[in-house]
């Protein structure tokens, strides 16, 4: 959450943090500003809503070589031009913050009681702390000891008026990284801001910070010692920050889920077998050792878990349990000796799902840990013992399309080698194998209802309400296509399992309520359908995505959508395709913004 960008140059800087933070905008996009030094001064602009509302205010002439720039999604502050970034203080000192300073309020009570703040949020409070401390240190030294005060999460970037050739900045919980130029140098939250100017980059760990000039970047770890960290070239392309001919990125990502699920799959399969070896090197004790699995994650990334848990138990024997992360921390669990912890977030930096992962790293029940993940660099990746990388690319998107079906697919190779141990035979695995090389054709053909998906939206487009059902490991589907149709419609959506039906939720059930079944043709397919006789029987319109041997006919009260989706445990992926359009062309009608839904942010970096 939240886009930091910032450049020192020899060059002007003004477009780079502006186009910077229009790549960055999925992180949040509730205000933006940027800050510059010209003519020994700290200059800044800032505007509330789209990073576009502060680059069209831009004056075309401004020439700088040295600024910071953010792009928001409110926590402490409504969204507001005052409360937007970045912060002064005393035109001395410029900051942009991503994170949460928990303590803000007793670091203002110890420091600054007589202060009054410009803004609602926690982030100011460290520009007066730094330059507090600046009075009396250089630049770096002011930042260390600001930082050694805060409790909570931080990346930042440091402008100082006496220093205007340096930016200064530090990460600790949120993601930070250096891109290295000729005669210039950056910073960003995420590779996508800088992948125009660079491709390589360093990574910053926690606790690192780092001085950036124009020609040089040193990093320091927490104790100020002067380390070095690995450079690596990143593969993205410019393309992946186009939309090549699509009106939004989400639609451009449904339609890229045919490739990208070939790429999670591609050299992972061989001969119709999935080698261990696709998990990494550090394989050997945990896979040995394990007897339950444990599955963290958040959102869309947690549906993805709940079908995982399904394919342990059912495949392969395996006892699984899934859980919310942010719910997980907070609790007292026990723990099986011998646990497999399974972590899974599309960017890798999702603050529950690494805190949990930290706190489980502490237990002594635990075998190994492997992420589940789309950013190789990321901190999920960097701290779990082994990380199966999702091949998505890219995913601009807010709502989650590609990433979650490329989670699947990872997790069902996941749970192929993990099977093998148990209950997985040599038979099933061929299965379940051809199952995933056909996925990509499967998909392609089932992107072909968009037509017929777009014309229902007419007519749901309009609901106030909606309901879905699902059964076993296409009841987490059902949850993913109520999310989906909240997250960009704003339809209020809810999802159940279809036998609880009878358990309350059929009291919503009328005329007024549409209901969207997930109807695959497997072992519950009878049952489903008695649960969806009883939403006829109260006058429920039935819409139904349903297998093409399942039986279903259009009447009436039901209109049918046919997939092709043989009986097998890969279907779950299939299904969740048309969910994902019905929820894109309902939000086209209802003209919201689809890309970037209110309120939400692409990577949740913070509690």
């Amino acid at each position: 959450m939240c886009g930091i960008v910032a450049a020192a140059s020899q060059s002007n800087i003004i477009s780079i943090l502006a186009d910077g933070l229009k790549h960055l905008e999925y992180r949040g996009y509730d205000s933006s500003g940027i800050a510059f030094i010209e003519n020994k001064n700290i200059s800044s602009y800032k505007k509330a809503g789209n990073v576009s509302e502060l680059t069209n205010s831009l004056d075309k002439k401004l020439n700088a070589n040295i600024g910071i720039a953010h792009t928001r999604w409110a926590t402490h502050g409504k969204p507001s031009e005052k409360n937007a970034h970045p912060h002064i203080s005393e035109n001395n000192i410029a900051i942009v913050h991503n994170g949460i300073i928990e303590n803000y309020i007793e670091i203002k009570n110890k420091f600054f009681k007589d202060i009054t703040l410009s803004s609602e949020t926690d982030s100011e409070i460290l520009a007066h702390l730094i330059n507090f401390y600046r009075k009396d240190n250089k630049i770096f030294e002011a930042v260390y000891l600001a930082l050694k005060e805060v409790k909570g999460s931080y990346a930042i970037a440091v402008l100082d008026k006496k220093n205007p050739d340096m930016l200064i900045v530090a990460r600790n919980g949120s993601p930070l990284l250096v891109g290295l130029g000729e005669n210039s140098n950056f910073i960003a939250s995420d590779a996508q801001a800088l992948i125009e100017h660079t491709n390589k980059f360093v990574y910053l760990e926690d606790g690192d910070f780092a001085t950036v000039t124009p020609e040089e970047v040193k990093i320091y770890d927490k104790n100020k010692k002067s380390i070095r960290r690995e450079t690596k070239k990143s593969k993205l392309s410019l393309n992946s920050n186009s939309k090549n001919g699509y009106k939004h990125f989400m639609l451009k990502e449904i339609f890229e889920q045919p490739e990208a699920v070939r790429s999670t799959i591609q050299d992972r399969i061989i001969n119709n077998t999935v080698p261990k070896e696709i998990l990494g090197p550090n394989t050997k004790e945990y896979l040995s050792k394990f007897e339950v699995v444990q599955i963290i994650a958040c959102g869309t990334s947690f549906h993805a878990a709940l079908v995982a848990k399904h394919w342990l138990e059912r495949l392969a024997g395996i006892p699984c349990h899934a859980e919310i992360a942010s719910e997980f921390r907070y609790r007292r669990h026990a723990v099986q000796k011998n646990t497999l912890l399974i972590c899974i977030s599309q960017s890798g930096e999702t603050a529950d799902t690494l805190s949990a992962l930290r706190e489980v790293n502490k237990e002594d029940y635990y075998v190994g840990t492997i992420a589940i993940c789309n950013v190789p660099e990321s901190s999920l990746s960097r701290e779990c013992d082994s990380t199966l990388i999702t091949h998505a690319g890219p995913e601009i998107g807010v709502a989650s399309t590609k990433a979650f079906t490329t989670q699947l697919t990872a997790l069902m190779l996941l749970v192929i080698v993990l099977g093998k141990r148990f209950e997985i035979t040599d038979e099933l695995e061929n299965s379940l194998c051809k199952q995933l090389k056909n996925l990509p054709e499967k998909i392609k053909s089932t992107l072909d209802l968009d037509n017929k998906i777009a014309e229902l939206a007419k007519i749901f487009s309009d609901k106030e309400h909606a309901l879905f059902l699902g059964r076993g490991s296409h009841f987490p589907i059902a949850r993913e296509g109520a999310l989906k149709l909240k997250e960009i419609s704003y339809i209020h959506a809810e999802s159940y399992a279809a036998g609880e039906l009878k358990h309350g939720p059929l009291a919503i059930v009328d005329e007024n309520m549409p209901v969207i079944a997930v109807a695959p043709n497997n072992v519950v397919l009878e049952k489903l359908k008695s649960n969806l006789e009883e939403v006829k029987a109260r006058g429920g319109k039935l819409y139904i995505f349903a297998d093409k041997k399942a039986g279903f006919k259009n009447d009436d009260i039901s209109q049918v959508f046919e997939i092709d989706a043989p009986m097998n445990p890969v279907s779950p992926i299939l299904f969740t395709i048309p969910l994902q359009l019905l929820a894109y062309h309902c939000a086209i009608i209802k003209g919201t913004n689809v890309d970037m839904p209110r309120n939400l942010a692409k990577s949740v970096t913070v509690e």
